[in-house]
């Protein structure tokens, strides 16, 4: 995709123009700390240079410090400040340094003896004055661009004929008064105006042959002193250097192949950007994205310079092209940007309301202390905003005295952890009816601020930090991994890293085989016969449930597992769930008598019933069975207080707040039907000891799907807090819930950290039993929903494509939302050419199993498989429209 400079010394028509005018074109190239850290980088970065002078373009390189060395350095200043073990640290350093130039075969001491000299001097006037104070700061961090640069220049000098190191600061200047404002922002986050510099230009063009190395993140002011780009400033360096001397492109070298649609330590499945406009790219940085600083877009959008975002490490990789015209003026969303430690401020009063001039009153509070305002939400009786700046750049009690100062005349809450998810993209407004059910996800996370941008590139949220990395998980997995939009995406993260073999040419990013293979893979031939012989069939690999079973009953802190039936009622699943030893969980005496029918000698104490809302006759059977009872309301104990003497109880509680995938089953709070209020629960003990009833165990049970392993942890702690009040409790249920991973990109629940974090209820000295009732995590991926394609059709846009089965089987899509993976058997080997909805055939708008899927060509008769269907599928089948869902069937090995 990239005009790439590796590799080839053929001069084009333009460049051999630029040589015959005697102004050889200039090309920026800036490489990050990282990888000028790299020793095999820099050959690298050698060979780049010669093909680049070869074409008749003179190369500006802009670097980092070194790997680390700015962390170092500031830790310098600040032990500095406090105490003398800076002369320690400071070896240290300059070691690292002297290491890195005995591996490139550089005999560097001079070099660092002059900087030692400089660092001892900037160190000793911070301990003296026992602060490092900002100009300090600037001072001593720049010797980290300074020293990385002249140690590339003299290793360059022995390779390559001229090599002119530039000290940047001559020609960088801050258009800022340190005396006027924040010194903080001054001198270590200033801004250089970005106009053509013909003084620096003549010095460039006075050595046409020359290739010139100079430095990021540092400029001078207008006294001379030095002053800092803010963190991520080498990007705004080489763009600013690009702009004045009007190159033809900037080249970004980093560790990463390119902007990516999120940010691939949260989302393996993040699809590479292949080409943005400026302003795409500006949203995108500002959002949060690492991979480019927001403010080096500006001078080159204003110079009309081009962007290439390259990865050092792995040069062959496609990268990101940044600007220029849209390559497709769809509307889309392209990215799912966030930003970490937001500092979120809400200002509240019924003051504001008609009155004249009360948000210039308040944001002159922020502009008295040099604050930057980025979101803006506004109410009849409430201001919310955020921060530019993360809590962790503010000076200190800065946020304190931004609060003392609005109290004067509203109430003021500030939030120093919280997270903003940014939906970035191209004309976002056009597409809210179709990102409408992502949004669903926002119904369990408290939302504290939402933006439109009036450019229409971006809807942002600001939540709690917590929550961030689930979130954005799955709103990726629901509007990016399935976006079919030619040309939009290239390869995602995961396969750049593990390539495959099969590879779309219309759809990059979907590769055939780029996930793990599944077990329904290996056994695509038998499948397909199934569903020849057999229409439309539920089909269960019992090795998936047996696996499953294993990974539960590995789990250190947990006593006892209890399988929901009514996930699943297969009898061939349930008998390798009791072979496993789990017990099961009912919900209604025909699941136990179910139960019994298949297992008539199970011991009593592995059937647990938690019924709700049942008829009295239900417990009445369940007691006589002698199954353990729980309890979610307190009409049994108020009005059959006899059937429950002498019985041993569980009570179900609800701790409040529900978690789950989609509102529907969360099954905690004051919207649910779940659970006995905390406040009740007074009573539940009352009524309890009236009717001779034992409380032996309490249970919560939040909602189902939940991902975030720390939710059973949590619960735990509410039931302990509890334990005073109910001394004969020997167990806790915490439930179920144990989601597993339903879209491209979606972690699955990290059982280790589930059970590591369990360990709090021991430590807090609680020696009962504790258990959990899993349904879906253990059946969901034994099981698949085969069907035929039985007609396809064109409509407008859309692409139909029709199956001879759908909601009357598999009711999850139009009950809960929910994803699966869908894919055409038959050719899943052929290029995904097509986006189509894949639809059921009975008589309602909502008979749809997945919209707008990457797909073949299909034809009537192919076979369709939708995966992670063995949980809630057959058991929720229907009539509907006297059409019978699909049989069951089942592979023993």
């Amino acid at each position: 995709m990239l005009d790439r400079i590796e590799g080839n010394t053929a001069k084009g028509p333009d460049d051999e123009q630029a040589i015959q005018n005697g102004h050889p074109d200039f090309i920026v190239m800036k490489f990050g700390g990282t990888s000028v850290a790299d020793v095999a980088a820099w050959p690298a970065i050698a060979a780049r240079l010669h093909d680049a002078l070869g074409r008749g373009q003179q190369p500006v390189l802009v670097l980092s410090a070194l790997g680390d060395s700015s962390d170092k350095l500031e830790a310098l200043g600040q032990s500095a400040a406090v105490g003398d073990e800076y002369v320690a640290h400071l070896a240290e350093f300059l070691h690292m340094h002297e290491a890195f130039g005995d591996a490139m075969g550089l005999d560097c001491m001079d070099i660092l003896a002059r900087y030692e000299t400089t660092l001892r001097t900037v160190l000793l006037k911070i301990r003296e004055s026992k602060n490092a104070s900002p100009p300090l700061r600037a001072a001593l961090m720049a010797q980290g661009e300074l020293l990385s640069t002249e140690l590339l220049t003299a290793w360059l000098r022995q390779r390559l004929e001229q090599v002119v190191w530039l000290d940047i600061r001559e020609y960088l200047k801050s258009d800022e008064d340190p005396h006027l404002g924040s010194r903080h922002l001054s001198y270590l986050n200033a801004s250089c105006k970005f106009d053509h510099d013909p003084v620096m230009l003549a010095h460039v063009r006075a050595e046409p042959n020359a290739v010139f190395v100079t430095q990021g993140f540092i400029a001078s002011n207008k006294a001379g002193e030095t002053v800092l780009l803010g963190r991520g400033g080498s990007d705004t360096s080489a763009a600013l250097i690009a702009a004045r001397l009007k190159a033809r492109r900037l080249e970004i070298w980093t560790d990463v192949a390119g902007i990516f649609s999120g940010d691939p330590r949260r989302v393996p499945d993040a699809r590479l950007l292949n080409h943005l406009t400026w302003q795409e790219a500006q949203e995108i940085a500002s959002s949060g994205a690492s991979v480019l600083h927001p403010r080096a877009l500006s001078p080159v959008k204003h110079a009309g310079i081009e962007v290439a975002v390259q990865s050092m490490r792995h040069p062959d990789y496609p990268g990101t092209l940044i600007g220029g015209a849209r390559s497709n003026d769809a509307p889309n969303v392209k990215a799912i940007a966030t930003r970490r430690n937001v500092v979120l401020v809400s200002m509240e009063t019924s003051g504001m309301w008609h009155e004249v001039g009360f948000l210039a009153k308040a944001f002159q509070c922020f502009s008295d202390l040099g604050l930057s305002i980025d979101l803006v939400s506004t109410s009849e009786s409430n201001v919310s905003v955020t921060l530019d700046l993360p809590a962790d750049d503010l000076e200190d009690d800065v946020l304190q005295d931004l609060q003392n100062r609005l109290a004067a005349f509203c109430k003021v809450q500030i939030l120093e952890d919280a997270a903003v998810v940014s939906l970035v993209g191209h004309r976002i407004r056009a597409i809210l009816h179709q990102i409408g059910q992502a949004l669903e996800l926002f119904e369990e996370h408290p939302i504290h601020l939402i933006s439109q941008a009036s450019n229409d590139l971006n809807l942002s949220f600001v939540i709690d930090d917590a929550q961030l990395d689930r979130l954005v998980q799955r709103l990726h997995g629901q509007l990016i991994s399935n976006n079919t939009t030619p040309g939009l995406f290239g390869p995602s993260w995961r396969s750049l890293r593990e390539p495959k073999t099969k590879e779309s040419d219309t759809f990059g990013a979907f590769h055939t085989q780029e996930q793990a293979p599944k077990w329904w893979q290996a056994r695509r031939g038998e499948l397909i016969d199934l569903a020849r012989q057999n229409g439309c069939a539920y089909v269960y690999n019992l090795a998936s449930v047996d696996a499953a079973a294993a990974t539960l009953n590995r789990l250190r802190h947990v006593d006892a597992c209890f399988y929901a039936v009514k996930a699943n009622n297969n009898p061939a699943i349930l008998e390798r769930i009791f072979q496993a030893g789990l017990g099961f969980e009912c919900v209604s005496p025909g699941e136990i008598q179910h139960i019994l029918a298949l297992f008539p000698d199970i011991a009593r104490d592995r059937l647990l019933f938690t019924p709700n809302f049942a008829p009295h006759a239900d417990y009445e059977m369940a007691i006589k069975i002698g199954a353990h009872i729980t309890l979610d309301n307190m009409h049994p104990l108020r009005h059959w207080a006899q059937t429950f003497s002498g019985q041993d109880i569980v009570l179900r509680v609800d701790p409040g707040r529900g978690r789950g995938h989609h509102s529907k089953v969360i099954t905690a709070g004051v919207g649910s039907k779940f659970g006995i209020p905390m406040g009740d629960l007074d009573e539940a003990r009352t009524l309890a000891a009236e009717a001779g009833s034992r409380i032996v165990g309490l249970h919560a049970h939040v909602g189902s799907g939940i991902l975030d392993a720390q939710a059973w942890a949590d619960t735990g702690r509410q039931l302990l807090q509890l334990l005073p009040n109910f001394p004969d409790v020997t167990l806790l249920n915490l439930g179920g819930g144990l989601g597993v991973a339903e879209t491209p990109g979606q972690s699955g629940l990290d059982l280790e950290q589930l059970d590591d974090d369990l360990a709090v209820i021991r430590d807090s000295g609680f020696s009962g039993k504790v258990w959990l009732e899993p349904g879906r995590f253990l059946v969901s991926d034994a099981g698949v929903l085969l069907a035929l394609v039985s007609q396809t059709k064109s409509k407008g846009n859309f692409e139909y494509l029709g199956l001879t089965t759908g909601m009357n089987s598999l009711i999850r899509p139009a009950l809960y939302g929910s994803w699966h993976e869908i894919v055409n058997l038959s050719k899943m080997d052929e290029p995904l050419t097509k986006s189509v909805t894949i639809v059921g055939p009975n008589c309602e708008s909502g008979d749809k199993l997945g919209d707008s899927r990457p797909f073949p060509s299909s034809a009537e008769g192919d076979v369709i498989l939708v995966a992670n269907a063995g949980a809630y599928g057959r058991v929720m089948g229907s009539q509907y429209n006297m059409r019978p869902p699909a049989v069951e069937l089942v592979l023993e090995s």
